[in-house]
């Protein structure tokens, strides 16, 4: 038992340090990667227990616009298209503070597209889940700091982020985006 919750709280420690928050800097390196179509869907989405409402369109709409974000700054010549699935969330309502605060989750999938090779750079789809950070406004819970749209917009923008790690970290063992 002592063994899953230090697990759990190590995972929890590794996800917190994800900084959404870094478009001011200068974007990591993706070679030659440009950003083509980005196109965000949810077919199958599911709300999570004791979550907040939002609809599919909040979820298109915030995906898209924090992949855009995050992905419109690369200017590589050679292009690549996201297909984005958004499966479920949890916005977290207030809580019971420190004891059973809830945080707030998305689950998506990935496909990377090659625009020139026209095929998938990754077969198996992608699945990414990101919890929110832990910090000041969080602390006790979003679900009395932030309102179920920026728990949403925040999610999305750890969600691109996420998309950016696993990019850098395929370009770096597959050499995605050397040429």
């Amino acid at each position: 038992m002592i063994r899953k919750l230090v697990l759990f709280l190590s995972l929890g420690a590794l996800l917190a340090c994800t900084n959404a928050d870094d478009l001011d800097q200068a974007p990591t390196d993706l070679g030659n990667f440009s950003l083509g179509h980005n196109v965000v869907v949810a077919p199958n989405l599911t709300k999570g227990p004791v979550s907040r409402e939002a609809s599919k369109e909040e979820w298109i709409a915030a995906m898209t616009d924090a992949v855009e974000e995050r992905f419109g700054r690369y200017e590589g010549d050679k292009l690549y298209h996201f297909g984005v699935s958004v499966e479920g969330y949890v916005l977290a309502q207030p809580g019971i503070p420190i004891v059973a605060s809830p945080k707030s989750i998305l689950i998506f999938n990935l496909t990377v597209w090659d625009d020139a090779a026209g095929k998938k750079l990754n077969e198996k789809v992608k699945q990414i889940t990101v919890i929110e950070s832990f910090g000041g406004d969080t602390l006790l819970g979003s679900g009395y700091t932030k309102t179920g749209e920026e728990q949403m917009q925040q999610l999305a923008k750890l969600g691109a982020k996420e998309i950016e790690r696993y990019l850098v970290r395929q370009n770096f063992e597959d050499g995605w985006f050397k040429e």
